[in-house]
């Protein structure tokens, strides 16, 4: 039994409720958007999958950084799985290998329309995992290309991923500008979690955004992203390409829902501004509870504006 609790908190079980909502988010806005090809209990099954495949996906993710990131996590994180005792290294890279196994496998059910656009998806996913922990480009350790690595995944791709295991993308441009509102934010939040690992970063060689900017300037570039999704929820209804509006939602819902994601992420960008230094020393978890929470207001708004105001 404490193989096994091991192996489940080298998860880091409550990171995994975001890209499962992403999934199950995706699938009700290309449902509410009408584009949907499968309805009913095939509906409910083809959501289910994609659900398990990102949280499936995402544990992959977890326990493959934590392998390339022990010797940082000796000092930052010394009480988890690795650098504790509790998990071994070998156990850890086949409880990985098991979870990207299974969890591409099951991207490549999804197939409503007979191709395998999520399975594409998902391969491209996990390969940016393996940029952004292990060598030889290590993306974590750079304050601009280790966002990047994750926004793409976590932001622009799970919300398309989402669309996909119900209806097509490739052929669609919608999913594709409703994720970029994800990859906005999702490149302003994934560096909070940094400033409570400086000192060890810093020993390991990193150079995130809070030790390369230090505390105060990166906590307000932190604090600009925040804002965006928000913004960007309330304009591109408004906004019409080739006849079209670039998000098919009703803008009136769309700024009402937008105005509250950005009153939220306004008072925690001040928060985070008004005391950079808290972040550094103790504060830095409280805030990035916040990025979830706000990950997760977006994805119920995006799927709550497509399925109950959608034109």
């Amino acid at each position: 039994m404490t193989r096994v609790r091991a192996l489940l908190e080298s998860t880091r079980p409550f990171t995994l409720a975001p890209p499962v909502l992403g999934m199950v988010s995706g699938g009700l806005s290309a449902l509410g958007a009408g584009r949907s090809l499968v309805s009913g209990s095939s509906f409910v099954t083809h959501v289910v999958c994609g659900a398990a495949m990102a949280g499936l996906l995402n544990a992959a993710s977890n326990v493959l950084n934590q392998i390339h990131d022990i010797h940082l996590d000796e000092i930052n994180k010394p009480e988890r799985p690795i650098p504790s005792g509790r998990l071994s290294l070998f156990a850890a890279r086949a409880w990985a290998l098991l979870l990207y196994v299974v969890s591409i496998g099951l991207a490549f059910l999804l197939t409503p329309a007979g191709s395998p656009e999520v399975g594409g998806i998902v391969l491209v996913t996990a390969i940016l995992t393996w940029i952004y922990s292990a060598p030889p480009i290590r993306a974590r350790n750079s304050w601009w290309l280790g966002p990047l690595v994750i926004a793409i995944p976590r932001g622009l791709l799970l919300k398309v991923a989402g669309w996909g295991a119900v209806a097509p993308v490739l052929s669609d441009r919608e999913p594709w500008v409703l994720g970029c509102v994800f990859f906005v934010y999702v490149i302003g939040a994934a560096p909070v979690k940094d400033f409570a690992d400086v000192e060890g970063d810093r020993r390991g060689g990193a150079s995130s955004l809070p030790i390369r900017f230090g505390p105060r300037r990166a906590a307000t570039i932190v604090a600009a992203f925040l804002v965006l999704p928000g913004i960007l929820l309330m304009a591109l209804p408004s906004i019409h390409v080739g006849g079209r509006p670039l998000l098919s939602l009703n803008p009136l819902f769309a700024a009402l829902a937008g105005a509250v994601i950005f009153g939220h992420g306004l008072r925690v960008g001040r928060v985070m501004v008004s005391d950079p230094l808290a972040l550094v020393h103790g504060g830095g978890q409280a805030a990035w509870r916040h990025m979830y929470l706000l990950m997760m207001e977006l994805q119920i708004a995006a799927a709550a504006l497509y399925f109950f105001g959608h034109p």
